[in-house]
């Protein structure tokens, strides 16, 4: 197996603010620009990334809407992955990502479990970081 990632030639940028009802529209707009590219809501890999997108957009909601009025998901597949970030502009960062523990506790499970990764990106100024997932199609 190569350990060069793939390249995610298809990218699609969704900008909401940051609130309960952006978790809903990140998860429409995540079915809609999936089944566009060919990834229909029945694909195996489609129910676990919903639901991981949507505790991260819910964590962003929670947590960083005082100093982050918007948020950010960046959609993206290639022939065998699919990816997504959340990025917000709240300067906390995690340590580790997710971790076994905490609210992120369902993430990491599910990626263990579908053999997904999880990397933490941070803004060049420190003031807000990406959660960037990818999973195996």
């Amino acid at each position: 197996m190569s350990t060069t990632p793939e390249p995610m030639s298809l990218r699609h940028v969704l900008t909401a603010p940051t609130e309960p009802a952006s978790v809903r529209l990140a998860r429409e707009t995540a079915e809609m620009t999936y089944a566009e590219w060919g990834i229909e809501a029945t694909h195996p890999t489609m129910g676990p990334a919903l639901l991981i997108l949507s505790e991260l957009v819910t964590n962003s909601v929670r947590h960083a809407a005082v100093a982050s009025p918007s948020l950010t998901v960046t959609f993206a597949a290639g022939e065998y992955t699919l990816a997504f970030a959340v990025h917000d502009r709240h300067p906390y960062h995690p340590g580790v990502v997710p971790s076994r523990t905490g609210g992120l506790a369902v993430v990491a499970e599910l990626l263990a479990e579908h053999g997904g990764t999880c990397a933490l990106r941070r803004d060049a100024d420190g003031g807000g970081k990406s959660v960037w997932i990818t999973l195996p199609l």
